[in-house]
């Protein structure tokens, strides 16, 4: 079994405490002609608007098995995942889900359509994965997979999946293929403890 690298990731804490303009401390208020607090900086009246964290990733498919990939970072290391993560500035849906799936996994893909949108509020995030045909079996995973490979129906470690997003948009695959049909979904996780 591998060991627990040190941690070394995670995405910064939403709340600022400094404005990024100017460098005064920032107070939690509601702007004059708006609707719900927000990080205000009162000396020169910077609003910091927070909003949803989009994650971006693919169901890669090569012969009828799917692609997962075995997290080499936290949250939930050592577990399996579709290749996803965190969408950049300056890059449509599509181009972070390509992308991402080459870093995690080193596959080559064709991206697909749209597949799930999945609306994660407890947490700040939507999850978007599309659907990718993989152009041949080689992989190659980066540094935030500890391996990847191709599973069969039959052999994916549902009990060691990383997400909810990404156990619930491979039963809705799995679904879908045996109906014949791969349609578009959105829904909402609901908070669970």
């Amino acid at each position: 079994m591998t060991d627990r690298p040190p941690l070394t990731y995670f995405p910064a804490p939403r709340r600022t405490l400094f404005c990024s303009q100017c460098g005064s401390p920032i107070h939690r208020r509601v702007p004059e002609g708006d609707n719900r607090e927000r990080d205000v900086c009162d000396h020169c009246g910077a609003i910091h608007y927070q909003n949803p964290r989009m994650v971006v990733g693919t169901v890669p498919v090569w012969e009828d098995r799917i692609l997962l990939c075995r997290r080499a970072i936290e949250p939930r290391y050592n577990t399996w995942t579709l290749p996803a993560g965190f969408m950049e500035l300056g890059e449509s849906t599509a181009q972070g889900a390509a992308r991402e799936t080459l870093e995690e996994s080193g596959a080559r893909i064709e991206l697909g359509q749209l597949f799930t949108i999945i609306d994660v509020p407890q947490i700040d995030q939507v999850h978007i994965f599309y659907l990718a045909q993989a152009l041949g079996p080689e992989l190659d995973p980066g540094p935030e997979s500890l391996e990847a490979r191709y599973y069969d129906e039959s052999e994916i470690p549902w009990d060691d999946l990383s997400f909810r997003t990404v156990s619930t948009t491979l039963k809705q695959y799995l679904e879908d293929r045996r109906r014949g049909h791969l349609g578009c979904h959105h829904y909402t996780l609901d908070w669970h403890r």
